[in-house]
C-alpha cells in the first residue's frame, strides 16, 4: 500500500492513500476519549462529538447537516475510550467541500447554549435506552469492573448528572485541555492527487495554532480477577468474561488477535460457537473481542443463555479455554486459523472507509501504516508456542473475571 504523510505547522499529520473510483474517504482522528475525562467531566468526549454539529461560526446545524448530504456524501462521528473521529464519505469532486466542514466543526464550533440543552435530553435518552439494553449495558459495568477506579472505567455516554453540569466554557476547557493538535491525524483515502491533499490540508488546516499535549494518561493498577453475579429482570441469562490483554504496542497483540478471533470471532465455526451453539443447542450468540488500548488492553467474552443453563455455559467455556491454555495448536489447526483471518483482513481492507480510518489510527500510533501484505506477512510469522502462551496468560480460566446477569 502507498501513502503519503505531511505534517502540517500546528503537528497535525496528514495521511493520503491513493486510490481508483468516484467514491473518497476522510477523516480527522483525535487521541482523546474518555479516559482522558477528569472525574466532573465524565461523558464530555462523547458530548462534543454530538454538539460538534450544532453550530460554527460560519454555519447553524441545519447547514452542517446538509452540506454533504445535499451533493450525496456522508458525515459522521463517533467517540471510544482514546479516540475521537469525525469522517466522511463523498465523492471525488467534493473532497474540498468535506475537508472544510470537518475543519470547520472541529476548530469553529461556537456551543450554544440552546442546543447544549437540546443534546443533553438527547443522551439522556440514549443512556436511558441503553440501559433497557442488558446485552450491552453489561459491557459497560463490566469494564467498571476490570478497571475500577481509573478512567477506562467509564462508560462513554457518562450520566444524567455529569451532563447537566455541562456549559460552553467546560466543552472549550477541555478541548482545549484534551483536543492537541500533535494528537490528530486527517486521514484521506481517494483518486485525488496528493497535491490537492496537501494544498487542502494547508488551506483548511494549516491556520490552526500549535496546542500540543501537556499531559500523559494515567496507567492503570494492578489487576485482581473478580466474579460478580447481578440479578436482572430479563428473558436470559448475560455472561461477560475477560482480562487485560496486551496492549497497542506490545509484540504479542498479533497473537492475541489471532486467538481472539479463533476462540469467538465473527466466522461461525469458531470454537465457542460450536461448542455452545451447534453442538449443544444452548446460546444463540456468543462472541470474543479484544481492544488494544496505548497501555493496556481488554479482552472479553460474550454470551446469552437460559438461567438454567449459566453454569453449564460456564464450565463448557471453560473447558474449551483450558485447552488452547494447554494444548499447542497443530499445524493444520494453525494454518486454518492463519488462513480465516487473512481472508477477513482482506476484505475488510476493500471497505474504503474501514482503509481509511484503519491507516490513520495506525499513523496516531505508530507513525506509520502497515499495508495488507505487511499485515499478512505477520500473521503468518505468528507460531502455535506464541498463541499458546497468550493464552496461557490471558485466557487461563484462573485469571478471568466475569459478570453474570441472571
Amino acid at each position: 500500500m502507498a501513502y503519503n504523510i505531511h505534517t502540517l505547522p500546528s503537528g497535525i499529520r496528514v495521511v493520503h492513500v491513493p486510490t481508483n473510483g468516484e467514491v473518497c474517504y476522510c477523516g480527522l482522528i483525535v487521541n482523546c476519549g474518555s479516559r482522558d475525562e477528569l472525574d466532573s467531566e465524565h461523558g464530555m468526549a462523547h458530548f462534543i462529538e454530538h454538539t460538534i454539529f450544532k453550530g460554527t461560526t460560519h454555519r447553524r446545524a441545519f447547514h452542517i447537516l446538509s452540506r454533504l448530504d445535499e451533493v450525496g456524501g456522508e458525515l459522521n462521528a463517533y467517540t471510544t475510550k482514546e479516540e475521537t473521529t469525525v469522517h466522511a464519505a463523498f465523492l471525488r469532486r467534493d473532497f474540498e467541500r468535506a475537508a472544510e466542514l470537518i475543519a470547520d466543526m472541529l476548530f469553529c464550533s461556537t456551543f450554544p447554549e440552546r442546543e447544549l440543552a437540546k443534546e443533553k435530553e438527547v443522551i439522556a435518552d440514549e443512556i436511558a435506552s441503553y440501559k433497557d439494553t442488558p446485552s450491552e449495558m453489561i459491557f459497560d459495568e463490566f469494564e467498571e469492573q476490570i478497571f475500577n477506579g481509573h478512567a477506562l472505567a467509564h462508560n462513554i455516554l457518562g450520566t444524567a448528572e455529569s451532563l447537566a453540569a455541562f456549559d460552553a466554557q467546560a466543552v472549550r476547557q477541555f478541548m482545549h485541555r484534551c483536543h492537541n493538535t500533535d494528537q490528530m491525524v486527517l486521514s484521506v483515502l481517494g483518486s485525488m492527487p496528493w497535491a490537492q491533499v496537501v494544498r487542502t490540508a494547508e488551506k483548511y488546516f494549516g491556520t490552526v495554532a500549535a496546542n500540543p499535549r501537556q499531559y500523559k494518561r494515567q496507567g492503570i493498577g494492578a489487576y485482581q480477577p473478580t466474579t460478580i453475579s447481578r440479578h436482572r429482570d430479563t428473558h436470559q441469562g448475560h455472561i461477560v468474561m475477560g482480562n487485560i490483554a496486551p496492549d497497542a504496542f506490545d509484540n504479542r497483540r498479533i497473537a492475541m488477535f489471532m486467538l481472539s478471533n479463533l476462540l469467538g470471532g465473527p466466522c461461525m465455526n469458531s470454537r465457542l460457537s460450536l461448542v455452545l451453539r451447534e453442538r449443544n443447542g444452548i446460546a444463540y450468540n456468543v462472541e470474543t473481542a479484544y481492544t488494544p488500548f496505548t497501555d493496556t488492553g481488554l479482552f472479553t467474552i460474550y454470551f446469552g443463555t437460559d438461567a438454567a443453563n449459566i453454569d453449564r455455559s460456564l464450565r463448557i467455556v471453560n473447558r474449551e479455554m483450558q485447552r488452547l491454555c494447554d494444548e499447542p495448536l497443530s499445524a493444520v489447526q494453525l494454518r486454518k486459523a492463519k488462513r480465516q483471518i487473512i481472508g477477513q483482513m482482506r476484505m475488510s481492507a476493500d471497505n474504503g472507509e474501514s482503509q481509511m480510518l484503519s491507516v490513520g489510527r495506525s499513523v496516531m500510533l505508530y507513525g506509520t501504516a502497515d499495508d495488507i501484505e505487511e499485515s499478512c506477512r505477520l500473521i503468518e510469522s505468528v507460531s502455535a508456542d506464541e498463541i499458546q502462551q497468550v493464552a496461557q496468560q490471558v485466557i487461563n480460566p484462573e485469571r478471568l473475571s466475569s459478570l453474570i446477569y441472571c
